[in-house]
């Protein structure tokens, strides 16, 4: 039951922290950053905000996939309107 929440928790969080995480998919987002809410952020669990703010906290502990979840979107261009 605990893993269960915990993979509904750490796919909630992945889409929390969405505006970094612009091109993955929820199941990319929960395979990269899982090992390291578990391992940073347990007692967070299951709060989605908690687990964000935690990991943002540690981010320089995330592991390389889970931190590349929260580098911002690229920025994009405005189009110009005529005239």
């Amino acid at each position: 039951m605990r893993g269960t929440v915990l993979c509904w928790v750490v796919a909630g969080f992945a889409a929390f922290a969405s505006g970094a995480a612009h091109a993955a998919t929820r199941a990319e987002q929960t395979a990269a950053c899982r090992g390291d809410a578990i391992r940073l952020c347990t007692f967070a669990i299951p709060n989605v905000a908690k687990i964000t703010a935690c990991m943002e906290q540690k981010i320089d502990r995330l592991s390389p996939r889970c931190r590349a979840m929260f580098k911002p979107a690229p920025a994009r261009r405005k189009a110009r309107r005529p005239g």
